[in-house]
């Protein structure tokens, strides 16, 4: 079987084909280093029920659960690892005295740096390759994916058309990991 540890499962409802808490079961039961649960459709109220669902479901399993943007809802829930784009790092600062792990979407060199300066603790990088999630997007490739690696002390998690099949040449262009989401919600 697949060694699943060097991805973070991201979640999208819209490309679920089966119940969404089974596939979460699904996608926790294969041991990803962590998930994102990023449905970024919901109203504040409707994420939190969902995310204590999900979150359950992640504990069971030893799976790490990042929440997306709504910081008071990990907050609430007791949850110590957030995700957030980087405009809202900027506007919210001192996050990091509240959270564990802050992990920050990030397009550049620059992003990086300045998410490192604000408090990150981790980068998610994208978009490496092309992918349906960001039709008509151009993927920046591995050699920018390894200069940002290169001038960060953070990990960097690569995002955008990562699988099974490349993993390990963005692990080689120093990446602690990639972030998948088509190919877990379609499992």
């Amino acid at each position: 079987m697949f060694d699943y540890g060097k991805f973070t499962a991201v979640t999208n409802r819209a490309l679920c084909e089966n119940g969404y808490s089974e596939q979460i079961e699904k996608i926790c039961a294969l041991r990803p280093d962590s998930l994102i649960l990023r449905e970024k459709d919901l109203s504040e109220e409707e994420y939190g029920e969902l995310a204590e669902k999900i979150n359950e479901i992640c504990r069971r399993h030893g799976v790490p659960l990042y929440i997306h943007s709504h910081f008071e809802t990990a907050e609430k829930l007791g949850i110590s690892n957030i995700h957030l784009p980087l405009f809202m790092l900027e506007k919210h600062g001192g996050l990091r005295g509240r959270f564990e792990n802050i992990s920050v979407s990030c397009h550049s060199r620059e992003d990086a740096l300045k998410a490192e300066k604000l408090g990150a603790t981790r980068i998610v990088l994208g978009n490496i390759f092309e992918t349906d999630c960001k039709k008509g997007l151009r993927g920046k490739g591995l050699d920018f994916l390894r200069d940002v690696c290169l001038s960060t002390s953070l990990p960097v998690w690569a995002i955008g058309g990562i699988t099974p099949g490349n993993i390990e040449s963005v692990i080689n262009a120093g990446a602690a990991g990639g972030c998948m989401m088509s190919g877990f919600m379609k499992l």
